[in-house]
């Protein structure tokens, strides 16, 4: 008897989780800190998320309505928009690398931890 057929499909979810990329849990009032500070979100999508912010007039397309849940990027081709691992990805590469606007820039020097930060805060901002 041979352990094969367990070890086989064990092995083949293993590697499939390795592929996919990882979202760590956030702290939605450190990544508010974030998203009204160094990161700049404010500017763009407003205070409270809704896409209004002072320089949002200037950009087309118009920034994400965080508070409407209007997420356009689907970042991993799961199908799905909007999901953690979408704005992570956006965040992290820019909108510009997906389709979306070039003027959201890409945060490659947040860590990991400031991404899943924000990622919470923008979550506490949907309605």
């Amino acid at each position: 008897m041979t352990n094969k057929p367990i070890l086989q499909p064990l092995g083949i979810a293993l590697t499939l989780s390795l592929c996919t990329p990882l979202v760590l849990a956030g702290d939605a009032a450190a990544g508010k800190a974030l998203y009204d500070g160094k990161g700049a979100c404010a500017s763009c999508h407003g205070a409270n998320g809704a896409g209004d912010g002072p320089a949002a007039a200037a950009l087309n397309p118009k920034p994400a309505s965080f508070a409407a849940g209007t997420f356009r990027l689907d970042t991993d081709g799961d199908g799905k928009t909007g999901t953690d691992a979408d704005l992570a990805n956006v965040i992290r590469n820019g909108a510009g690398k997906y389709g979306g606007n070039p003027a959201m820039p890409a945060r490659g020097d947040f860590s990991d931890a400031d991404i899943a930060n924000l990622v919470a805060y923008i979550r506490s901002l949907t309605k």
